[in-house]
């Protein structure tokens, strides 16, 4: 056999990449006339893996194979990389060496792939006489690019462009091999037609064999993209599946010009109220917004139009008045249309003013007197009147009027009109008026009988009321506190207890102008309690539960008694009946010991003392007479 590493390569094998790639023995058993090689048709493998090519053969039997042969095709040339002759194996090529090696089923492994090793390999096998056979696989090297960035063009985009303007630009580094850019709006892919929409894609093969693509998007744009999000997506593929990554989504600056113009009213609620804080604010729907006036209409037989200091059609009405109310006008002059676009807003400020009572206090009443308090206010809408005596008091009724009728010392103090604009929830106001009502002093004391002790110090009490404010003085002299509360005195005298003082008692005396009120205290001794005598009928209850405590002990003792009797009563009896003084078969009777009875049980027999006559007046209660012997006799047994 000739040299096997110069001979010339066969005819190119028949693909048989349809086979699964199983583990071939040199000695095949399927019958063949011939070397046949079969090997996948491609192999994927990521850049800096490890890629492995099998190759798998079938020969004659009884034959085997002579060596094995690795190139791969660089165009039209092969280089040998690896071969392998009667199980010696030896490297060819240096741009190879320390990455190539042969697995024991003949697979070829790369390892640290380079994209140069993006080729066609070839594995042939040679069975000497035989001949030789062989395929091929190619080799497809793969890099996943980087995540795409987009730049949005943030100088913003007119929609009356009359070029197609640029939307933003989209970059994917270093893919392998190179990967594609497709654009999208609000979802939507967006496809190049000249007219609309217009891509352009470069495509940029870096130093180190990897590829930048780059895409730049020009569309039209209306006033309804201001809203629009735009988004790049960069597609490959990568160990036989198509794979995709997306860029963030971007939003446009859209100008356009104003079409409509609005002036709205923000306030703390709706229905404003003087105090409150307002803004008028000109808004429009263009972009950029353009310059507004902001002016107040004088309405009348000739309107007039004050301008007011808005800045850039936004006005601040701080604590509005009553006077803020009327017409304001919003105007803006459109550059593009070359038209005055304006609106008008109406702002009424609600109010509540000049609040009154009549008449005016502070109002100086007799007792018995009938007084009219009346209460007046303005509104911007009709008002609510009510009257409350004291601010927080109780409510007296609704309306303006408020009629006191028979008053009295009790009727003076402070009348509240409140007032409160009808649908403005919190606007109102309040006035009130001090009324007098001057009376005669009254007394309130509650000590008329006080129990003292002789020589001790006592402290008595004098309540009394009245309007001029009265003067409280006392019959005897002592120490003296007085305390007063607007109309009210309240006096405390500290005396010591004599048996004049006794004798006498104690006055108060309230005066003022209008008269006097006095009252008396009488003093008396306190009694001491003594301790019930023996007849009382407190007693008796105790008595009674002293007679059921006794009978409940003589019970108890009557039945200790009796259980000891019968206990001496059986031992005498059993200790006769051990001497013999008592027969026990006699006639009449029975037996009551048991067979299995203890020797150390008692047993009692309790003899009848009544005549045989007197047995025959023993009855069962059926009516029929019993044995003389079953009356006459009975048996007790003590031993349970």
């Amino acid at each position: 056999m000739g040299d096997p590493f110069s001979w010339p390569p066969l005819p190119q094998a028949q693909c048989l990449c349809g086979i699964p790639p199983i583990t071939l023995c040199p000695v095949s058993a399927v019958r063949a006339s011939k070397v046949e090689v079969s090997m996948l048709e491609t192999v994927e493998v990521e850049l800096g893996q490890t890629a492995r090519i099998p190759c798998n053969f079938s020969i004659p039997e009884e034959s085997n194979y002579a060596y094995i042969n690795w190139f791969y095709i660089n165009k039209r040339n092969r280089t040998k990389i690896y071969y392998m002759v009667r199980g010696q194996v030896f490297e060819a090529e240096p741009e190879y060496k320390g990455r190539v090696a042969m697995e024991d089923d003949f697979t070829l492994t790369i390892s640290r792939v380079t994209l140069r090793d993006a080729r066609t390999f070839v594995c042939q096998v040679g069975a000497g006489s035989l001949g030789v056979g062989e395929n091929r696989t190619k080799l497809h090297i793969y890099k996943t690019p980087e995540p795409p960035e987009i730049q949005v063009n943030d100088a913003g985009i007119p929609v009356t462009s009359k070029e197609i303007p640029k939307i933003a630009e989209c970059v994917s580094k270093n893919g392998f091999p190179a990967p594609n850019i497709t654009w999208y709006k609000n979802g939507n892919p967006l496809w190049q037609d000249n007219t609309q929409v217009n891509i352009l894609s470069t495509l940029t093969k870096e130093s180190s064999g990897l590829y930048t693509v780059s895409s730049i998007l020009f569309a039209h744009v209306s006033r309804e993209d201001r809203q629009s999000h735009f988004h790049c997506e960069v597609s490959y593929r990568l160990l036989g599946a198509d794979q995709t990554a997306t860029s963030e989504k971007v939003n446009l600056t859209v100008f356009y010009s104003t079409e409509n113009v609005t002036l709205v009213i923000h306030s703390p609620q709706p229905q404003v109220r003087e105090g409150d804080e307002v803004t008028l604010r000109c808004e429009g729907d263009g972009n950029p917004p353009p310059e507004y006036s902001l002016l107040k209409v004088q309405e009348g037989a000739q309107p007039e139009e004050k301008d007011l200091p808005a800045s850039n059609g936004v006005l601040t009405l701080r604590k509005v008045k009553k006077e803020d109310s009327g017409l304001y006008l919003c105007r803006t002059f459109d550059l593009d249309s070359m038209k005055n676009l304006e609106d008008t807003v109406k702002l009424s400020v609600n109010y509540l003013e000049g609040l009154k009572i009549t008449p005016e206090g502070p109002i100086q009443l007799q007792q018995g007197d009938v007084l009219a308090l009346t209460c007046d206010a303005r509104g911007s809408r009709p008002l609510e009147f009510r009257w409350k005596k004291e601010k927080k008091g109780k409510l007296l009724g609704p309306g303006k009027q408020l009629k006191l009728s028979n008053v009295t010392l009790e009727s003076s103090g402070n009348y509240s009109c409140e007032v409160a604009v009808t649908g403005v929830p919190g606007l109102s106001r309040s006035k009130q008026v001090y009324v007098a009502v001057h009376a005669k002093p009254q007394i309130s004391s509650k000590d008329s009988l006080v129990p003292v002790q002789p020589n001790e110090l006592v402290t008595l009490m004098c309540k009394a009321a009245a309007l001029p404010e009265p003067k409280i003085t006392w019959s005897i002299n002592g120490k003296v506190q007085n305390h007063t509360d607007h109309h009210r005195v309240i006096s405390n005298l500290t005396v010591q207890v004599t048996p004049d003082l006794l004798q006498s008692g104690v006055t108060c005396t309230a005066t003022n102008v209008l008269g006097n009120s006095s009252h008396h205290i009488t003093l008396k001794l306190r009694t001491t309690t003594m301790p019930p005598p023996i007849g009382n009928t407190t007693a008796e209850p105790i008595k009674k539960e002293q007679k059921t405590q006794e009978s409940k002990g003589v019970i108890i003792v009557a039945v200790i008694v009796c259980i000891l009797v019968i206990a001496v009563l059986g031992a005498v009896l059993y200790f006769l009946h051990k001497k013999g003084k008592i027969p026990c078969h006699r006639t009449g009777k029975q037996d009551i010991t048991r067979p299995d009875a203890r020797k150390d049980e008692i047993v009692v027999e309790v003899k009848s003392d009544k005549l045989p006559e007197e047995a025959g007046l023993l009855q069962g209660a059926n009516g029929e007479k019993r044995p003389a012997g079953d009356q006459a006799e009975k048996y007790i047994d003590l031993r349970n």
